[in-house]
Order: structure tokens, then C-alpha cells, then sequence
């Protein structure tokens, strides 16, 4: 960490220190993660940034781990930011959540090493999709599932998702208007289960581009209708083509819920939410 240092005028000037939360929302109310340059838009970080200046006494600029979309949760969205206040970890938990609005909870906070960096740290990201397959809309947790009328199979949406485990062009299952660089990501692990009356996508990559796990939702959940073959998500792939890739789903039932970091920084592990889940591992 740096110190603090003596001016030539013999004032001492406060280095500024890292801290790393991790942050909880519902992305329902939010345009997203991140914050607008212009127009009335509500963001989950133009938020938070207001809370935690009010509890630092000067402007904090945070940086997160990952940017989600409007509409998508965050179980464990890591952020960090250098400030020169001098608080202790109780007081950025419980200070930022009192000026924060019922959907925004800040769950822990870390001093850390000035080299840890909430994005260029982190080595792997984990989503969770959560989809209520049922003949009838559900009224409870309408913005934080997804909901379909129609029956899905489990076992040929996980056939359908092992064609997409490994590294590959994911051209086809990103925003036409994706700005990454390169459409090369690596899907680490890819699984469909069922908790309690909820059906789970749970994946793990490097990185994921703009719509990534939406795109992958939307064509598994058309292979667990019967409308498609298993085969098709990697026809899709193979495709380079966001055209053959059908559907977006819908943001509500997507949530953020892991990131990985050297076990050097010492942050808390997630919890793998949301914890209504009936499996956490």
C-alpha cells in the first residue's frame, strides 16, 4: 500500500487506499450496470458511486467485474475503488447501504493490495439463468426469473449445451453490437439442472461477451421445447452468424453470481446466489 507522504509545506497528504466490495441488486429498476454520460438514466453504478462519496466525503469512481445489461442481477458483482477516507469495513457496509435503495446491498467490503483490479484480476466469471417453466405466469418474482409456457426437457437442453463447452467463436451468440474485440471465449463448464420448480443454466468462462448467456438461453430453451435438435446449438456456433442464433432471452431471470481471483487477494468466496436456490454448489 502506499504511505502517507509530508509535503514541502510540512502537510501530511493522505495516500489514497483500495477497497473491494462485493454488491448484491435486482437489476429490474436499472438501465444497466453501468453509468450514463448523458440523459436521465438510472444506473446501478451512478448509484452506488452516490452512496459511497457520501460515506467517503469526496467522489468515489468504482470499477466492476463485469458490466451487466438492464434487467440483469448481480448476486456478486466485485467492485473497487481508491479513496482517501480512512473507514473500517463495517462502516462501507453499513454506512453505503443506508443511502442505497432497497434493491442495491453492498454484502462486504475489503482493504486490498493496490495491484488487485476488479476486472483485470479476475481469471473466470460464473452466470446463473433461472427459467419457471409452467403453463401459467407466476405472479411472485415476475422481474427476477424468466417464465415460459412451455414444457422444457432438461436432458436435451444439457445435450445441446456440451457443443458449446471449450474455446470457440462465439460470433454467433453476441449482440450484433458487441464491442469486444475478439469473439473468442472459453466456457469452462455449461450445465441445465432443475432446483425446486426452477430450471438453472449455470456457466462458467473466461469472459463472456455482450448477450453471450442470453443468446445461449435462448437457443437452449428452443432445443428443450422440441423445436429444435441438441445438434443445432453447435450449428449455431459453427455458423459465425448472430441471425441463426434465434431469440434473445429476456434479462429477468439472469443473474451474476461468482467471480474467481488469486486466493493472494483474500476475498470472501461467493455464495453462488440467489438464495432462493435450492443448489448452491
Amino acid at each position: 500500500m502506499k504511505s502517507d507522504t509530508e509535503t514541502t509545506t510540512g502537510a501530511i497528504s493522505i495516500a489514497p487506499v483500495r477497497y473491494a466490495l462485493c454488491v448484491e441488486y435486482a437489476g429490474a429498476a436499472y438501465h444497466g450496470w453501468q453509468a450514463q454520460k448523458t440523459g436521465n438514466v438510472t444506473s446501478v453504478q451512478a448509484t452506488l458511486e452516490r452512496a459511497l462519496s457520501r460515506i467517503a466525503n469526496e467522489p468515489v469512481s468504482v470499477v466492476c467485474a463485469g458490466r451487466t445489461d438492464a434487467g440483469v442481477n448481480g448476486t456478486y458483482q466485485i467492485i473497487h475503488f481508491d479513496s482517501r477516507a480512512r473507514r473500517d469495513e463495517r462502516a462501507w457496509v453499513l454506512g453505503t447501504n443506508s443511502h442505497l435503495p432497497d434493491d442495491i446491498a453492498v454484502r462486504w467490503a475489503r482493504q486490498v493490495d493496490e495491484r488487485f483490479h476488479a476486472r483485470f484480476s479476475a481469471r473466470e466469471r460464473r452466470y446463473r439463468y433461472l427459467i419457471y417453466s409452467a403453463p401459467v405466469k407466476p405472479a411472485l418474482l415476475a422481474r427476477g426469473i424468466t417464465w415460459t409456457y412451455k414444457a422444457l426437457d432438461v436432458g436435451r437442453m444439457n445435450a445441446g449445451a456440451v457443443h458449446l463447452v471449450g474455446e470457440h467463436d462465439f460470433t454467433s451468440y453476441r449482440a450484433v453490437g458487441c464491442q469486444a474485440k475478439s469473439p473468442i471465449r472459453e466456457v469452462r463448464a455449461l450445465e441445465v439442472y432443475r432446483s425446486g420448480e426452477l430450471i438453472v443454466i449455470d456457466v462458467r468462462a473466461n469472459a463472456f461477451l455482450h448477450h453471450m448467456v442470453r443468446n445461449i438461453a435462448g437457443v437452449l430453451m428452443k432445443i428443450g421445447a422440441g423445436e429444435a435438435e441438441p445438434g443445432w446449438a453447435e450449428e449455431v456456433l459453427h455458423a459465425r452468424d448472430r441471425r441463426q442464433g434465434g431469440i434473445t432471452a429476456p434479462p429477468w431471470g439472469l443473474y451474476f453470481v461468482d467471480v474467481d481471483y488469486p486466493a493472494e487477494f483474500g476475498l470472501p468466496a461467493s455464495s453462488l446466489g440467489p438464495f432462493f436456490l435450492d443448489r448452491a454448489e
